[in-house]
Order: C-alpha cells, then structure tokens, then sequence
C-alpha cells in the first residue's frame, strides 16, 4: 500500500494564521500535523509515501526531518487546483494499492485503521454526524456516493467528505490516464476528487465509508484548528 500526500495549496481562508507557512505545518501540542501524520502511516507499515508541495515546500521538508519519502513539486499550486499536483505525481500512481489524502487532515489512529480494512474501490471516507457543518457535502446510499459537492442542502446531505480515498492498483490505470487527459486538456480548474466524481455521473461505483464516531478534521479555517488541538489535549490528559 502507498500513500500520495497532497500538501501544495497556500490555504487562502486561513492563511493569516499560519505564519507564512503550509497549513500541514501547523502545530500541534509541539509536533508539526505533517510529522503526526507520517509518524501514524509509518507505525501501520506505510512506508511508501509521496508527499507532493508547493507552497513553502521548506517548511515541510524542515518538519519531516529523518523521514523517508518520495518529493514532488508542483510549481503551479498557485494557478491550478490539486489535478496538476497528482499530475506531477503521476508515476507514483502505479504498483500498488494507494490512499490519497490531503495534508491538511489530521486523524485518530482509527480512521486510518478502518480505511486499510476496508477493500472497496474506490472508497472515499466520510462523517455522516457533520450535516450542518459540512464544507464539502455527500449524498450516498447503501455505501455508494449519490450525489456531491458545496451546494447540496441539509436535506440533501447525509455527511462530510473528509479528504482521504483509496483506490486500487486495477483501478489506477484508468484514473491515472484520467488526470494526463484532464490536464492535456487544460482543465486546471479540476481536484483530484473530480475525476473520481465524474465518474458517478456516468454511472460507475463510488463507495463510501462513514467513519463516524471518530475524531478527524481538515484545517480550512481557525475553528477546524483549534478542534484538533482541544481532541489532542484530551487524548493526552488520557
């Protein structure tokens, strides 16, 4: 199993404080996140990691000291969204099972367990207890996505998109052949999730997985900070 880290966006709705640095850069309790997450992936046996940066890239490199990993850089994280960082990476996306993720996600231990036991693909995981909350929405049924994006109402949503997915070494090549054509056609404008999406459109499987019960969040604004940092002191005070 290998793990693709996308860390190259500038994180613009909570950059003012963040110091000029990545938003996997933030601190917690005294360990940067990036290093919390590498430090789990490698006690569960991931030691295939990517890491692909951008923004600041030296304070991610400074904070993963020690570390082994394979670097990729993605000079255009300011003009084109995730699509062009997975495309940089695209070599990577071969051999093997893989879990994308972004690296402004910090997760218990047991998020991480319930994805590698779970043999969908492709499974994108999701928190069916965040409804209102919710920044990117789900709609699913029976295990498999319905319906997506920032748009769909309350009643419409039935939980949070939480930025990790795993996909499988079969399902890579069309994927990977995917992201060379949506760049090749100059869609900048597109995630990495997008080519997952537009699957659904056209009728194929998405699974999902609701991790509910279990603590994780995305740093995009100061409050989804704060919430890591509280979960943190809680589980230390243990």
């Amino acid at each position: 199993m290998k793990v693709l880290i996308m860390a190259a966006g500038v994180g613009s709705r909570i950059t003012r404080h963040l110091q000029n640095q990545p938003k996997c850069c933030v601190d917690i309790e005294g360990k940067s996140l990036i290093k919390t997450t590498m430090e789990l992936l490698n006690r569960r046996g991931l030691t295939q990691v990517a890491i692909v940066t951008g923004y600041q890239a030296k304070f991610i490199h400074e904070a993963l000291e020690g570390f082994q990993y394979t670097r990729y850089f993605n000079p255009f994280y300011r003009v084109a969204n995730s699509i062009s960082s997975v495309w940089f990476a695209r070599e990577f996306l071969a051999g093997d099972d893989i879990i994308i993720m972004n690296g402004d996600v910090f997760m218990e231990d047991a998020v991480l367990d319930q994805l590698l036991a779970d043999s969908h693909s492709p499974v994108l995981l999701c928190d069916s207890t965040r409804i209102e909350e919710a920044d990117y929405r789900f709609q699913w049924a029976d295990g498999r996505l319905l319906k997506y994006g920032k748009q769909l109402s309350n009643e419409e949503t039935t939980g949070e998109y939480v930025g990790i997915a795993r996909l499988s070494r079969e399902y890579l090549v069309g994927f990977r052949q995917r992201v060379i054509e949506a760049v090749g056609s100059e869609d900048y404008a597109c995630w990495w999730e997008d080519i997952i999406y537009r699957t659904v459109d056209q009728g194929a499987e998405v699974h999902v997985k609701d991790i509910a019960g279990n603590f994780w969040a995305e740093v995009d604004y100061i409050e989804d900070y704060e919430r890591i940092k509280a979960f943190v002191r809680k589980s230390h005070r243990r």
